[in-house]
C-alpha cells in the first residue's frame, strides 16, 4: 500500500510538475468511488437499501397461468458509485448472461432515472422509478417500450432479504399479471 501510494506520488510529479501536490490529494483520499455512505441517506437510501450481494431465488409463471416452476437462480451486487453519484447493479443468472443497471436520482422530479442493458441487448433501456408510500419501489420502462408492457417491484429490504416482482399487462395497463418473482438472501 506504501509502495504504491509512493509510486504515484512519484508518477504525479514526473507528469504534473508544479500541479502534483493536487494529484497527490486525488490519488489518495479524495476520490469518492470507495465510499457509500451518501448513497444510505436521503432519497438515494431508496435503493441505497439493496447495496451488497445477493443470492436470488426465482420463479416463473408457467403458460397455463397458474403454476410456478423454479429458476435458475442468479446473483444480483449492488454498489455505490462516487458516494451517492450513482447506484450500480450487476445482475448475474446461473444460467449465463449478465446485465447492468445504472441508477440515478433525478431530484426534480422525484424518481430514478435507470439505464438497463443485458447480453444480446442493443443499447440502453431507459427505466424510470419512483418510491410509493409503502416504501415499495415501482419501476417502468420509458424506451424502448416493451410489448407488453411492464413493471418492476422492489419490496422493502429487510436485514439480510428482499423481494422483488415483475408483472405484465395485456390489456394496456388495466391490469397487471406477476410472471417472475425472485427472493434475494444476502451472501
Amino acid at each position: 500500500m506504501v509502495r504504491i501510494s509512493y509510486l504515484s506520488g512519484l508518477l504525479a510529479v514526473l507528469l504534473l510538475g508544479p500541479h502534483a501536490a493536487m494529484a497527490e490529494h486525488w490519488a489518495s483520499e479524495a476520490i469518492p468511488f470507495n465510499k457509500s455512505a451518501g448513497c444510505m441517506e436521503g432519497p438515494l437510501a431508496e435503493f441505497g437499501q439493496y447495496i451488497g450481494n445477493w443470492k436470488i431465488d426465482d420463479e416463473e409463471l408457467q403458460d397455463d397461468g397458474v403454476t410456478w416452476a423454479a429458476g435458475a437462480g442468479a446473483r444480483w451486487d449492488f454498489v455505490c458509485l462516487g458516494n451517492g453519484t450513482a447506484i450500480q447493479d450487476f445482475w448475474m443468472p446461473n444460467d449465463g448472461g449478465v446485465g447492468t443497471n445504472l441508477r440515478t436520482y433525478n431530484k426534480e422530479s422525484e424518481s430514478w432515472d435507470i439505464a438497463w442493458s443485458v447480453t444480446g441487448m442493443s443499447g440502453f433501456a431507459h427505466i424510470q422509478a419512483r418510491q410509493e408510500e409503502d416504501g415499495n419501489i415501482v419501476m417502468m420502462y420509458k424506451s424502448p417500450l416493451p410489448n407488453p408492457p411492464r413493471r418492476i417491484t422492489f419490496f422493502a429490504a429487510e436485514e439480510n432479504s428482499w423481494k422483488w416482482k415483475l408483472e405484465m399487462s395485456f390489456d394496456d395497463g388495466e391490469n397487471w399479471t406477476e410472471v417472475y418473482r425472485i427472493k434475494a438472501t444476502r451472501i
